[in-house]
């Protein structure tokens, strides 16, 4: 019989950093249904909720980012880098793992460190097409590391390197519903075009203020609209709603059920996230990218560049949505050959079964 698998993964801060995880888990489960696998996360992070939900354990770090405007502030992160690195030494001698798992986010760094400095393997996953920090600086400890984009030598060691992909949400690959079934549950007419503008699990400001700036496009144009604002913009937005009677908009703060939401689409506008952009590509849905600008090292424009240069998406500038994003989006979801054409591009990036891929590297890694 097979010694127990232990796997610790770490790492979140978004929904980025943990569906991916999530996936990870998942399909070491599918081949290993023995393991135990616990999760590492920062404190009052998105995982904290996210993880247990997904029905794993997870222990919490209070690791915080460092403060780049106000620099006295950063003898507290300093003191709790140094707690999460005790309290991460302590985890790992209590779970005991044969691999720690670091996908990116405040609490990999402290994990896999100690991890590294106890002699257990490491596998990074880097999500991006521009190496996060913390990344960078596990890279040197880790034995694998799974990237998405073609080209990282530039952060990493070539021979480390493996072309994964990123895992995504397996509901999103599994939907069996139809096109006019998704469109009828969303309540709109299957016959017209619908158009889903999602802004993260947050919510993302500009994109809100895109739409909020032309409802008169909304309410002129023949197209429906699925707007996720959000959680932190939603009673901001339906303030600014009152008094508005518009049919063809369904207004939501988060959207459950995302497989239903793009099927129902014909055209997605959305942040540049990694995991996005892997949905994407998977599903072959035709995108807008408006990437944040508030995100490390602009990571987010490097990764629309790396689709719309191969015409696999439309990029738009953040600075530039607000005034040209509603009008582009209704004339690109009433041009045919352009959806096609969007779609068969992006799916020539796919890289399917991401997450079985780096299963198979974490147990072998385990071994």
């Amino acid at each position: 019989m097979e010694k127990e698998l232990r796997v610790i993964i770490s790492g979140g801060g978004t929904g980025g950093h943990i569906f991916p995880a999530v996936s990870i888990a998942n399909a070491i489960k599918v081949i290993r249904p023995d393991a135990k696998i616990l999760f590492v996360g920062a404190l009052g992070r998105m995982e904290m909720q996210r993880v247990p939900a997904a029905g794993y354990e997870i222990k919490g770090l209070p690791i915080c980012g460092f403060d780049r405007k106000n620099l006295l502030k950063n003898f507290k992160v300093l003191y709790k880098i140094w707690k999460s690195q005790r309290m991460a030494k302590q985890i790992i001698k209590d779970f005991k793992p044969q691999v720690a798992v670091g996908v990116g986010g405040y609490a990999s760094g402290p994990t896999l460190n100690k991890a590294a400095a106890m002699g257990i393997p490491c596998l990074i996953q880097e999500q991006n097409s521009y190496a996060g920090v913390t990344n960078k600086l596990l890279a040197k400890k880790a034995a694998k590391i799974c990237v998405a984009y073609e080209g990282m030598e530039r952060f990493f060691p070539a021979e480390k390197i493996i072309l994964t992909g990123n895992p995504v949400r397996q509901a999103l690959l599994d939907t069996t519903i139809t096109r006019e079934d998704a469109i009828k549950e969303l309540g709109f007419n299957p016959s017209k075009k619908v158009i889903l503008l999602v802004g993260g699990s947050l919510g993302a400001r500009t994109i809100n203020e895109s739409v909020l700036q032309h409802l008169d496009i909304v309410k002129a144009s023949d197209v429906q609209f699925v707007w996720q604002t959000g959680k932190f913009y939603s009673e901001e937005i339906a303030k600014r709603l009152q008094g508005e009677d518009i049919p063809n908009l369904k207004v939501t703060d988060f959207i459950t059920d995302m497989g239903t939401a793009y099927k129902a689409a014909d055209l997605v506008i959305s942040r540049a996230g990694a995991s996005s952009i892997s949905e994407f590509c998977l599903i072959g849905k035709p995108v807008i990218l408006v990437p944040s600008p508030n995100v490390a090292e602009d990571h987010q424009t490097k990764n629309a560049l790396a689709l719309a240069n191969r015409d696999a998406a439309i990029y738009v500038k953040d600075a530039e949505a607000p005034a040209t994003l509603l009008e582009l989006a209704v004339k690109t979801v009433n041009d045919e050959e352009k959806l096609k054409s969007l779609s068969e591009n992006v799916l020539k990036l796919a890289l399917p079964d991401s997450a079985n891929i780096i299963a198979k590297e974490v147990i072998k890694l385990a071994k």
